[in-house]
């Protein structure tokens, strides 16, 4: 049975691996990456999808500003384990994802993807139409939904990181808790 869940953080590994699986190397470099990369995740918006504790699906949702005095989530990647795909488990992923950034009083959900999978969740171009993105995006798979009616309204301009970055490690507490650089080099086999 597949349960979804919030993100744990010993769950990354797993994650990782099925985004590799699902979506190659070559996700890095869209242009919905720049808008993710050195920030964390939407509080309490990253979910796993598991069955018998495996991690077989995942979804998160990113804090970004839509243009001018707008905010918004960016939702991605969407992956699902090709040894569970076609079994609904991206449509369960898609409505818990939406239905908590309802609840957290999220006022609309921005993502790159195709149209006619997520037009059933209310994603359209419409509202999009007076954003940009960071770089090139096929402009037909620049979608937004308004999570409560008028999110969108008004919004134009670039899209952009906001929300929490990853903490950098403080290396001078890293050295002093487990020793000088170099120290913990591999031994010869």
């Amino acid at each position: 049975m597949v349960t979804i869940r919030h993100e744990r953080s010993y769950d990354t590994t797993a994650r990782e691996r099925l985004l590799d699986e699902a979506l190659g190397a070559g996700r890095f470099a869209k242009t919905a990456e720049r808008l993710r990369e050195r920030r964390l995740p939407a509080d309490k918006l990253a979910f796993v999808a598991t069955d018998k504790g495996r991690v077989v699906g995942t979804v998160r949702l990113w804090n970004v500003s839509a243009g001018r005095r707008r905010t918004a989530l960016l939702l991605g990647p969407l992956a699902v384990a090709r040894s569970h795909r076609n079994r609904g488990i991206g449509t369960q992923l898609m409505r818990h994802a939406l239905g908590y950034a309802r609840l957290h009083r999220h006022r609309a959900v921005l993502l790159v993807g195709d149209a006619p999978y997520y037009e059933r969740f209310g994603f359209t171009a419409d509202k999009v139409q007076n954003l940009w993105l960071p770089g090139p995006v096929e402009r037909e798979r620049f979608l937004g939904c308004e999570l409560v009616p008028g999110g969108l309204d008004g919004a134009s301009g670039l899209v952009s990181a906001a929300g929490r970055a990853i903490p950098k490690p403080d290396l001078p507490a890293l050295v002093a808790r487990f020793g000088q650089p170099g120290k913990f080099a591999p031994r010869p086999a």
